[in-house]
């Protein structure tokens, strides 16, 4: 048996990037809810901009999760 040491490198190294980038955009979706609640408990008005940026991060880790299901499970090809 022979293990190509390259092609398992390149998917470890993929692997953490991704797991690293899909984390760093659910925090700033998080740190939009945040802001978002911070702006209506404080002032009484709520910032859009801040939903706004909940709202794309969280469905930009939706839709990695779905890419990813989609990879795995063989009957969605």
């Amino acid at each position: 048996m022979s293990l190509d040491w390259n092609a398992l490198g390149q998917v470890t190294a993929v692997s953490i990037g991704v797991t690293v980038a899909v984390v760093a955009v659910f925090a700033l979706g998080i740190l939009g809810l945040a802001r978002f609640e911070g702006a209506r408990e404080e002032h009484g008005t709520t910032h859009t901009a801040s939903l706004a940026q909940a709202a794309l991060c969280f469905t930009a880790c939706a839709a990695v999760v779905a890419y990813g299901i989609y990879l795995i499970v063989p009957r969605f090809h």
